[in-house]
């Protein structure tokens, strides 16, 4: 499955942007997709997953309560809303998938996309 991430910009501490990944390639009903992020000079984290079927979600406790991660099979398309952004949200963000279980997804990701860049500033 090929992944095209977009969405990412510069805001302001505060502020909300949504990232957007579109798959294609293969039938993305069949993908649990995730979020992970990489800040400058750190490892690349896990944000958010959501099952298939975008009946459960998962979050990192930095981003709980903030970020909401969503999907419409229908658009091949997950999503990953950010409000109350931080600096310390300031990353490169990729989309992820696997079609092995979001257990898989999580710990490692069968395909990538190409990242987008968030910089919040304070």
């Amino acid at each position: 499955v090929q992944l095209q991430a977009s969405g990412g910009g510069l805001v302001q501490a505060g502020g909300s942007l949504r990232l957007s990944c579109a798959a294609s390639g293969r039938t993305f009903s069949n993908f649990d997709m995730g979020w992970f992020r990489q800040a400058p000079g750190k490892h690349r984290d896990d944000v958010a997953a959501i099952t298939r079927s975008g009946g459960s979600t998962y979050y990192a406790d930095s981003v709980k309560g903030r970020f909401t991660i969503s999907r419409d099979n229908a658009k091949n398309t997950v999503y990953l809303q950010m409000n109350s952004l931080k600096p310390d949200d300031t990353a490169v963000y990729y989309c992820a998938a696997h079609d092995g279980g979001v257990g898989a997804l999580r710990l490692s990701p069968r395909y990538w996309g190409q990242g987008t860049l968030v910089t919040v500033s304070s």
